[in-house]
């Protein structure tokens, strides 16, 4: 079969790729590893948090917190090697930031000024995180490395790239605070109207990566409705409160305490994978809270901070085993867990939804922060 473009450029990539045996987490003291244009950054605090990021996919590969004995723990899934990455077999997108557009677009079209843009339908009949080659599958230009503190990453998305419209610049800043705070800000212009929904798809489990599953993670999440979804995970376009469902982390509950309910919603996404409308307040834009997980045995605790109106909960629905992470352990069935801030999946579509078309002139601004402790 003649491949396409975007298999040509990906089949590119790993070759030139294939021979490296670089790790990407390593306990060397250098705080950047080189081969070829892809590097691994290291932010360190002094409060005992290390956080390292990658420029291929913008990936954060490992997020290394303290428990409340001082344990300290890799609490992100993910890979030594960027080969791995780059060959995952069912691409989970492990640490990647993903778009043009996270989450999903229905039947992989939208129409924007009239015209109609079609995209590439790699989840079913819908287009799913920006397609064959998204942002977690390219190389970012490194802007600025302020040593073990900060690190600044860009990416030009063409015009007409997986079939988007407009010239995209977008700027990534990961910044490590001693109140183990990890903050990123994104920012982005165009020259041409183009939807935009950019999220960091890291996959925690806050015991340790591989360390079974997170059913026994308390979740709360700051949302009073959400947008339920049809058998091909598109939301309806309702917007129903989550008092008396399964959807109701209102107050902290187990993640697996309701899960396997004979609930349509939940056999629809095999578990959750669904997006909540956060509570802000009358603070649209503005930082607010989201979201907060606490793991009873380590009792570490994530808080996820955003300016975004909605989150994503995917709990790891479809791990099985298959793919064996940093520590040489298998990633079982929801051995991890996604918070994807985000505006709603499939907005270009739905009038109702918050926006997320961005025009030339404009600036798309997000910020989350994911801020770790433990009780």
């Amino acid at each position: 079969m003649q491949p396409n473009r975007h298999t040509t450029s990906l089949l590119a990539l790993v070759c030139r790729l294939a021979a490296c045996t670089t790790l990407l987490v390593s306990t060397a003291s250098a705080q950047v590893r080189d081969f070829d244009s892809i590097k691994l950054y290291t932010l360190e605090n002094e409060s005992g948090m290390t956080v390292r990021v990658t420029n291929y996919g913008a990936i954060i590969t490992s997020i290394i917190v303290p428990d409340r004995n001082g344990k300290r723990a890799d609490v992100a899934l993910g890979y030594d090697r960027v080969e791995d990455y780059i060959n995952a077999v069912d691409k989970p997108y492990f640490g990647a930031v993903v778009g043009r557009y996270g989450n999903r677009i229905a039947k992989g079209e939208f129409t924007l000024d009239g015209e109609t843009y079609s995209l590439l339908q790699n989840n079913g009949e819908n287009h799913l995180h920006g397609g064959a080659i998204g942002f977690d599958k390219v190389v970012w230009a490194v802007d600025e490395y302020v040593e073990g503190k900060s690190l600044t990453l860009s990416y030009l998305a063409k015009d007409k790239e997986e079939g988007y419209p407009g010239n995209l610049e977008l700027i990534i800043v990961y910044t490590l605070a001693d109140d183990n705070s990890l903050v990123v800000d994104y920012h982005a212009t165009t020259d041409k109207a183009t939807p935009i929904n950019v999220t960091q798809h890291t996959y925690f489990n806050l015991k340790g990566e591989g360390q079974g599953t997170i059913l026994d993670h308390k979740l709360m999440l700051n949302a009073k409705t959400f947008t339920p979804v049809d058998e091909s995970l598109i939301p309806t376009g309702e917007m129903p409160a989550v008092a008396g469902t399964p959807f109701d982390f209102t107050t902290a509950k187990a993640i697996g305490r309701d899960i396997d309910q004979q609930n349509e919603q939940l056999v629809f996404g095999l578990g959750y994978d669904h997006n909540w409308i956060l509570n802000k307040d009358g603070k649209e834009g503005e930082l607010s809270l989201a979201a907060q997980v606490h793991e009873p045995s380590s009792g570490r605790v994530m808080e996820i901070y955003t300016t975004e109106p909605g989150i994503q909960f995917y709990c790891g629905n479809f791990l099985d085993g298959r793919l064996k992470g940093k520590s040489g352990k298998p990633y079982v069935h929801r051995g991890g867990f996604c918070l994807e801030t985000q505006h709603f999946p499939d907005s270009p579509n739905q009038p109702n939804f918050p926006s997320t078309i961005l025009k030339p002139g404009e600036t798309y601004e997000s910020k989350t922060v994911f801020k770790f402790s433990a009780k």
